[in-house]
């Protein structure tokens, strides 16, 4: 069988475990320095009005619950994006954006869940000195987000990335290359990531995750894949990456699990920072908070 072939078996079999997970709101991550008193930091809203897949009240509550713990102040954006909206914090998360004409329905055209509108708006906030975080999944998510991310010359691919190692979960080292040696990955050592999608980096961004021996997949609809899926080799292409911009920052990501705590299937398996494989992801996802918000990770 060859390794397309086999990709294609290995994440057919994934997607039970993949659609069961329920949120696990009593995660919290140790953190023996806050950077703040508690809800005395910066405010990070993370965008609920986009059909999002994560959000503060759901999927990314631990992540919430994690920021929270560190002193920041959590908000949920419900609405457009708009200049008077994102002034009103200080780091904007985007989490698994989706168009209304693909929610219920993960098949190609996955058009932008933002309008020209709010893609400029949120772009001007950024080159003004506001802090996105901005977090694409597999497809179709990805191709929802690729509108805002071209903005900011990142290209998402809108696909699976599946390592051709075929493991569970996805491994990023310093030893291999895969996890890049900078400030952000400062006292991390292992990063996880649970099947997410690819992107291009402009000029000037630093990477953080390597897609290093992946093959990228590209189905008509997410997780059914046939033997004429089209492929593409992870060359050039990332899963983490953060960069200066005008007077912001922007951090953008490839997979948004890797974010989150949930316990997955009837076992109510641990699926997220909660993995005992995972314990570093929770320092990772501080390390760019820190960054976006201008502080030493």
């Amino acid at each position: 069988m060859n390794i397309r072939c086999s990709l294609i078996a290995f994440l057919a079999l994934s997607l039970p475990a993949a659609a069961q997970q329920v949120p696990d709101t009593a995660f919290r991550a140790e953190i023996a320095r806050p950077a703040y008193a508690k809800g005395t930091g910066s405010v990070v809203m993370i965008d609920a009005g986009h059909n999002n897949f994560h959000t503060l009240d759901n999927r990314y509550r631990s992540f919430g619950n994690v920021l929270e713990g560190d002193g920041y102040r959590m908000a949920s954006g419900d609405g457009p994006a708009t200049a008077e909206s994102l002034n009103t914090c200080r780091i904007f998360v985007i989490s698994n954006p989706l168009d209304s004409s693909n929610t219920g329905n993960w098949s190609l055209p996955t058009p932008s869940a933002y309008s020209a509108e709010e893609i400029t708006a949120i772009n001007a906030w950024v080159r003004g000195g506001g802090s996105l975080l901005l977090i694409a999944d597999h497809m179709p998510f990805a191709g929802a987000a690729h509108d805002l991310a071209a903005s900011f010359g990142f290209e998402y691919l809108n696909c699976f990335a599946m390592d051709n190692r075929r493991r569970n979960f996805e491994r990023f080292f310093h030893s291999n290359g895969s996890l890049a040696d900078c400030e952000i990955t400062r006292g991390v050592d292992t990063v996880v990531s649970f099947t997410g999608s690819a992107f291009r980096i402009p000029e000037g961004a630093t990477p953080i995750l390597k897609l290093n021996d992946y093959t990228l997949l590209m189905p008509q609809t997410a997780w059914q894949f046939e033997e004429n899926t089209p492929t593409v080799d992870s060359e050039g292409y990332y899963q983490g990456a953060v960069m200066p911009y005008g007077k912001g920052r922007i951090a953008v990501m490839g997979e948004a699990a890797m974010f989150s705590a949930q316990l997955g299937g009837p076992n109510r398996t641990p699926f997220g920072m909660n993995r005992p494989e995972a314990r570093e992801n929770s320092q990772l996802l501080l390390n760019i908070i820190h960054w976006l918000d201008g502080r030493a990770p």
